[in-house]
């Protein structure tokens, strides 16, 4: 196999990956609890909500091949178990089918803590010039971010 030479010494390009990875587990994480929400909501709200996590669970399942994509492009093995996610993820699982106003304040929440998880990236691929991982979580940042906001809208 040949070395990789994309212009990020080794040292630098594990670095941003070990960060990638709790964003990945993160990702994941919140991609099963949205769709177990999908799957679980009741009341009056059902449609509009069934709806909206459909949305959002099809995108973060997008978005979890494009971080492990990056990760294996720095040349580091992504994880791609539940354990491995449990293990690294910020998010910890909700026991039961909580009701629909709960439900959404729980993803508000956790799309929240993925805020700060790239937050935390960002520091690492910039210390690294790695601009190619900085657009990456730059943009699942302002996703999670503009998904929070309109999760928290809808329970004012």
């Amino acid at each position: 196999m040949s070395s990789i030479d994309i212009g990020i010494n080794k040292k630098d390009r594990e670095k941003v990956a070990e960060g990638l990875k709790k964003l990945l587990a993160d990702t994941y994480t919140l991609y099963l609890q949205t769709h177990n929400f999908h799957w679980n909501v009741t009341g009056p709200r059902f449609r509009e909500l069934h709806l909206m996590f459909e949305e959002h669970y099809v995108e973060l399942a997008t978005a979890v091949d494009d971080i492990a994509e990056r990760i294996r492009t720095l040349g580091v093995s992504a994880p791609g178990t539940y354990k491995a996610f449990a293990e690294l993820s910020s998010i910890k699982e909700k026991d039961g089918v909580p009701d629909a106003m709960e439900m959404t304040e729980i993803l508000t929440h956790n799309h929240e803590l993925v805020v700060k998880t790239c937050r935390e990236v960002l520091k690492l691929a910039e210390a690294a010039d790695d601009e190619s991982s900085l657009a990456l979580v730059s943009d699942r940042m302002r996703i999670h971010e503009k998904t929070a906001w309109m999760l928290r809208a809808m329970t004012q």
